[in-house]
C-alpha cells in the first residue's frame, strides 16, 4: 500500500477574555505566631474590600502560602555575621474574573486605600482552552487535507482513506501577562476625588500554533 505523510499546521488568534490579578501579601514579624495572626488578618481584610465589587468569598484562592525564618546580615570587627530578623511570611492569592477594566480600576483603587500594601501582577486570559485546542487542531486538520489534495493531484494520483493520525497535546499558554504593579507596596497617591484607576488596558490577541501529522493511502 502506497501512502504519503502530511503534516499540518494549524494558527489562531485568541482574544483574551477574563482577567487574572495575582497578589502578594508579605512582611516580617518578630513571632511565628504573630506572623500567622497577620497573614490571616490580612488575607480576611482583602477579602472584605474585594466583597464590595461582587466577587463571594470563593473568589479569592490562595495559590501560595509560606512563613520563615529571614536573616539579615551586618559586619561586626570586619567580620560578616547574621543575625535572625524575624518570621517573613508571604501570601500569593488570584483574583478572575471577565474583563471589564471598570471593575478592574475599582478593585485597584480599592486596595491602594486599603493600607495592605500588595505586589500586583495583572494578566488576562482565555476563559475556555479546550475550545480554543479543538478550533486549532481543525485548522491543522484543513490544512494537512488541502497539502495532501495539492500534491496528489500534482503527482496524478487519487487521495485514499486515513490510515492514521498523529498529534503530541501539549500544554496551551492561552495567558497573557500585561503589567506588575509593585508601586503599591510604597503606597500610591491616591485622588481623594475619584473611586477607581482609568485602567484603559486592551491585551493583546495570543497566537497560538499546533500540528498534527496524518498519513492517508494513495492509489
Amino acid at each position: 500500500m502506497k501512502t504519503i505523510r502530511i503534516t499540518g499546521r494549524g494558527q489562531i488568534r485568541v482574544t483574551p477574555d477574563k482577567t487574572r490579578i495575582l497578589i502578594a501579601l508579605n512582611d516580617v514579624c518578630g513571632e511565628y505566631a504573630k506572623a500567622l495572626e497577620k497573614a490571616t488578618e490580612e488575607r480576611q481584610a482583602l477579602q472584605g474590600v474585594v466583597k464590595q465589587f461582587g466577587f463571594a468569598d470563593g473568589d479569592l484562592k490562595t495559590l501560595n502560602f509560606n512563613v520563615d525564618p529571614e536573616y539579615e546580615g551586618y559586619e561586626e570587627n570586619g567580620i560578616y555575621k547574621q543575625r535572625f530578623k524575624g518570621y517573613r511570611y508571604y501570601h500569593q492569592l488570584k483574583l478572575e474574573f471577565p474583563s471589564d477594566n471598570e471593575r478592574l480600576g475599582k478593585v485597584l483603587f480599592a486596595l491602594a486605600k486599603s493600607g495592605l500594601k500588595p505586589e500586583f501582577h495583572i494578566g488576562f486570559f482565555a476563559s475556555d482552552p479546550e475550545s480554543v485546542r479543538n478550533t486549532l487542531l481543525a485548522d491543522a486538520m484543513t490544512d494537512a487535507k488541502d497539502k495532501a489534495l495539492a500534491l496528489t493531484a500534482a503527482a496524478g494520483v487519487s487521495l485514499g482513506e486515513i490510515q492514521s493520525i498523529d498529534y503530541a497535546k501539549a500544554d496551551l499558554n492561552v495567558s497573557v501577562n500585561t503589567m506588575r504593579m509593585p508601586m503599591m507596596a510604597k503606597g500610591m497617591a491616591v485622588e481623594e476625588c475619584c473611586d477607581s484607576f482609568d485602567m484603559n488596558i486592551q491585551p493583546d490577541d495570543i497566537e497560538l500554533t499546533d500540528t498534527v501529522t496524518v498519513i492517508w493511502e494513495i492509489a
